[in-house]
């Protein structure tokens, strides 16, 4: 241990380059550490505007909790949407998913699934 400790006296080099790598090891660990939070927020920026506020809608909705929204669309437009919430296993709050849907996107009910969240 003496002989380590001499070692590194005379050679104070070698001793600054291993707490600058043990300082960049640690920075790395934390920056990927807090980037794990950022998938969230990057899952929520993938969703569309229209999906936000539908969503919002849906959640409003009498007999409804939580809702997920889906929009699916190419050039020519809306193509479908998938809604999965809490109260869909309702007829009544099912239908009134559907209208709401339809009404606020302007496509037809057959493009629209509703299924029920466990």
């Amino acid at each position: 241990m003496n002989r380590a400790i001499e070692y590194l006296k005379e050679n104070k080099n070698i001793l600054i380059i291993a707490v600058l790598i043990v300082l960049l090891i640690l920075a790395v660990v934390l920056i990927n550490a807090g980037s794990g939070d950022s998938a969230a927020d990057s899952v929520d920026t993938l969703k569309s505007e229209e999906e936000i506020k539908l969503t919002r809608i849906i959640s409003e909705l009498d007999g409804v909790g939580e809702a997920e929204v889906m929009i699916t669309s190419d050039d020519g437009g809306i193509r479908g949407v998938v809604i999965v919430c809490e109260g869909a296993d309702n007829i009544m709050v099912r239908s009134n998913i559907l209208n709401v849907v339809s009404t606020a996107l302007n496509i037809d009910k057959n493009n629209i699934a509703v299924y029920a969240m466990n």
